[in-house]
């Protein structure tokens, strides 16, 4: 029998969850077509041709695809500049590099929305002794707790105030934990509160999973340095690896010397015949991040109707594509994870199981079947198996496969149920 045969119990589920959604549907196509006439007003601004698609290698001079392709990137963001580079390896790296364009040794480096990413836990030097962590650099790392999930205004303005604090770093996304993510108009607060009592200080995002999903950008609100990944949001499903980072010119020149060296900084950096797909990649992103937005709505009220705890629900506001859904114990967990990689174009055979990855505490469990490897803007869904054993389910090229995906992972549910 085929995945995609339901039992007609789940269908009527499907259907009442479908019609109960549709006025998020529509804000969610309003939204992506004003993106995307921003998206092509800085394709016409900065005149794309076809002569930006060609190939460099080596050192990568003279690269018009790269050129023009930072220069929309910025525009779109509303930065002064931007550094879109497939020599970033993932978010993190691309983060990171962020990061340490903003803070020295003496430095303190605050964290103004509680911990950060599991993954940058080893750059701030709160994992293992590993070389050039921030401890090793003489930098050192703070950060304010969270008050009832959101971030503590109060406590931030009184952490920010201190001199030695150079950066304060915002986390859109909720990463593994059950905040709310931010919008961008919230991010901005935090910035203007920031400069309010430390005006030296740089305000440096998180912004992963966020792109185009509101109608401006961090940087646009106040923000000095974004960053993110273009296996995300903003590379549409089409870019192949690779990260931007926007903001001020000179601090992105900064990240630069950190994706290179002092002194070559953003000058050198073959594109390698990928810059079609960087600029094919942006210019699907509004309509991409529309499907995945409209996935994750639907996963919400298809799980509400099954009675599991989801946030947000399938009305509030969204801030970035990702759902999460409270199992509260493993088996259910598993299935649905299981489900969503059953229903998947590629690798639809596996079977996820829990494991220790690399910056994670616990074990955890992933399902994708990505085009492109590790590309949460394709459906996918984790969880580290921990209580209370809420999923992370984000992307979805297409609503119609992201749809089948999580029906796929309710029926696991149901029949796990018995």
């Amino acid at each position: 029998m085929s995945e995609f045969t339901f039992p007609q119990a789940l269908l009527e589920h499907a259907k009442r969850a479908e019609d109960k959604i549709c006025p998020q549907f529509t804000a969610i196509d309003e939204t992506a077509s004003q993106n995307t006439a921003k998206i092509l007003e800085a394709f016409h601004d900065s005149r794309v041709s076809d002569a930006c698609f060609g190939e460099t290698t080596g050192y990568g001079y003279n690269d018009l695809g790269r050129e023009k392709l930072e220069q929309v990137y910025a525009q779109v963001f509303g930065a002064e500049a931007a550094l879109v580079r497939l020599n970033f390896v993932n978010g993190t790296h691309t983060i990171a590099s962020a990061m340490y364009a903003c803070v020295g040794s003496g430095d303190v480096f605050l964290s103004a929305t509680g911990g950060v990413y599991d993954t940058l836990q080893t750059v701030t030097g709160q994992k293992g002794k590993l070389g050039g962590t921030f401890a090793d650099y003489g930098i050192g790392y703070r950060e304010v707790p969270l008050q009832d999930g959101a971030p503590d205004l109060a406590a931030i303005r009184q952490a920010a105030a201190d001199p030695a604090v150079k950066a304060v770093f915002i986390q859109r996304s909720r990463g593994y934990s059950t905040r709310s993510t931010l919008s961008s108009r919230q991010i901005g607060e935090i910035c203007q509160l920031v400069k309010q009592v430390n005006p030296a200080a740089v305000t440096v995002v998180d912004n992963c999973y966020g792109e185009f999903v509101d109608l401006t950008e961090p940087t646009q609100h106040g923000a000095d340095l974004v960053a993110g990944s273009l296996i995300k949001n903003p590379g549409g499903g089409l870019a192949p690896t690779g990260g931007y980072i926007v903001g001020r010119a000179d601090l992105v020149e900064r990240a630069a010397c950190r994706l290179t060296v002092p002194g070559i900084g953003s000058e050198c950096g073959a594109t390698l015949g990928v810059n079609r797909s960087m600029f094919q990649g942006l210019f699907m992103a509004p309509h991409t991040v529309a499907q995945a937005l409209k996935t994750a709505v639907f996963s919400a009220a298809l799980l509400e109707e099954l009675g599991f705890a989801v946030s947000p629900t399938s009305t509030e506001a969204r801030h970035d594509i990702i759902q999460t859904m409270q199992f509260g114990r493993p088996e259910p967990l598993l299935a649905f994870c299981r489900g969503i990689q059953a229903g998947a174009p590629v690798d639809s055979f596996a079977v996820p199981e829990p494991w220790d990855m690399p910056g994670y505490d616990c074990p955890v469990v992933m399902a994708a079947g990505a085009f492109i490897q590790g590309a949460s803007i394709e459906l996918s869904c984790d969880a580290p198996m921990r209580e209370p054993y809420t999923a992370f389910l984000q992307g979805g090229l297409t609503y119609e496969a992201g749809k089948l995906g999580v029906m796929v992972g309710a029926k696991r549910i149901l029949e796990q149920q018995g």
